[in-house]
């Protein structure tokens, strides 16, 4: 079923969980999701990022998410990621998308504000939950492939807790995407979580945060960074990586044992997706955080 993203945190605020919000890239990583979210019982969220519209289109991934979610038993949210465009939101919800998170963490201030009360007016005609970002990690989610390092060296801007705090009480997001030390695409170096940032905001306003570039920490910094108040995790690159070496891997045994063999293409997508499965599963049970399993 089809659930608001502000509903499915606050389920995640219950529980003292994350849920996983997982890229729409392909339609592997779809059914994959789907699929573990069945498995496991535990809700998750498919995310379109505006900066992926050049590897499926928004008018192609909406229909084919929310026909699939309408007709699954867990609990699915359709999330627009890193939308800058107030026209691409407004078409997303028209597709029926559950929740946008509309990035203007690289404005000026004020403008940032006034353009995410704007948005959280259109999602409220919709019914859908607003994700906001306040700071920012310095890498940009639709950045070169290998984009990623440390948040120092990617001029990250931590979220400051004053400045989130007025931010909250003047947009009426959500959720709220925090700068805290993680970086977009794949860590070059050891990450290093400023855990104080997420603590100082949660004790000046009661709203569930949110971790993006998530991929490439260890399963405790993950509970640490629940236990301090993050309810939705953003889990991309590692889990596509991963898939790409198992396809890599499956081409060259086909291939040693026999030069000549063939390799097609449903060979390569069969086995990204058994790949997604195993690391979506992972994610999802790790960031449940020890809570039971449930379906509303």
């Amino acid at each position: 079923m089809l659930v608001s993203l502000r509903d499915i945190c606050q389920i995640a605020e219950q529980k003292n969980m994350a849920v996983a919000a997982v890229n729409s890239a392909s339609l592997e990583a779809i059914r994959a999701a789907i699929e573990v979210a069945e498995e496991t019982r535990y809700p998750i969220i498919i995310q379109h990022a505006q900066g992926h519209e050049s590897l499926v289109p928004l008018g192609c991934v909406g229909p084919i998410v929310t026909a699939l979610a309408e007709r699954s038993s867990a609990q699915i949210c359709l999330n627009l990621d890193h939308c800058e465009d107030l026209s691409y939101a407004r078409h997303a919800l028209d597709l029926g998308f559950t929740g946008v998170m509309f990035d203007g963490s690289m404005l000026p201030y004020d403008r940032n504000v006034e353009l995410s009360g704007y948005v959280a007016a259109m999602c409220s005609e919709y019914g859908a939950g607003l994700e906001c970002e306040l700071g920012s990690m310095g890498s940009r989610e639709a950045g070169e492939r290998d984009e990623g390092g440390t948040a120092d060296e990617a001029g990250a801007i931590y979220t400051d807790p004053n400045q989130a705090q007025d931010f909250i009480e003047r947009t009426a997001l959500d959720i709220l995407a925090c700068s805290f030390g993680t970086v977009h695409g794949l860590y070059k170096g050891e990450a290093k979580l400023s855990y104080q940032v997420l603590t100082d905001i949660r004790d000046r306003v009661k709203v569930p945060l949110v971790m993006h570039g998530g991929s490439g920490l260890t399963d405790e910094q993950y509970r640490a960074a629940i236990d301090a108040g993050v309810r939705k995790i953003n889990y991309y690159t590692y889990g596509v990586k991963f898939a790409g070496e198992a396809v890599r891997r499956m081409i060259d045994e086909r291939v040693f044992a026999d030069p000549s063999a063939n390799v097609y293409w449903h060979d390569m997508t069969t086995t990204a997706h058994e790949s997604l499965v195993k690391t979506f599963e992972h994610v999802v049970r790790v960031f449940s955080n020890g809570a039971e399993p449930f379906v509303i």
